[in-house]
C-alpha cells in the first residue's frame, strides 16, 4: 500500500490562504491635496476684496485659469485610507480687474479632517 505525503500541498495551500489575507493587513494613508480652507476664512472673503487680501486670507489658489485671469479655485480633497471615501471642498473666487466681484461654492464646505 503506497503513503501519501500531503504536508507539502497542505503547506503550500495555508501559504496561499495566508497571502490571501495580505491585503486587508495593509496600511493606506490618509491623503489630503489643495487649499485646506475652514468655514470662517471662506465666510471672511468678501466682493470688493483685492486679489492680495485674498491671497492674505486663503493662501495661493491651488488651480489660476490659464485662460482666464479672473478666476481663482481653491479646491481641497481629502481621501481616506482604509475606506477610500473621497471628500471633497470647492470655492471659486472671480475678479474683475483687480477686484473680488463674486464668489461661488459649487462643492460646499464640509467638516473636513484636519480643519479647525
Amino acid at each position: 500500500m503506497k503513503s501519501y505525503d500531503l504536508s507539502g500541498p497542505l503547506l503550500g495551500a495555508l501559504l496561499l490562504l495566508g497571502i490571501s489575507a495580505l491585503p486587508g493587513c495593509v496600511y493606506r494613508l490618509d491623503t489630503q491635496q489643495g487649499n485646506l480652507l475652514d468655514v470662517e476664512q471662506v465666510e471672511a472673503v468678501e466682493v470688493g476684496m483685492t486679489r492680495s487680501q485674498v491671497r492674505f486670507l486663503l493662501g495661493t489658489p491651488m488651480v489660476a485659469d490659464p485662460f482666464s485671469s479672473d478666476r481663482w479655485d481653491y479646491i481641497y480633497t481629502f481621501r481616506q485610507g482604509k475606506s477610500g471615501d473621497t471628500r471633497r471642498s470647492h470655492l471659486i473666487v472671480w475678479f474683475d480687474g483687480d477686484v473680488v466681484n463674486r464668489i461661488e461654492l459649487p462643492e460646499p464646505f464640509l467638516d473636513l479632517p484636519g480643519g479647525s
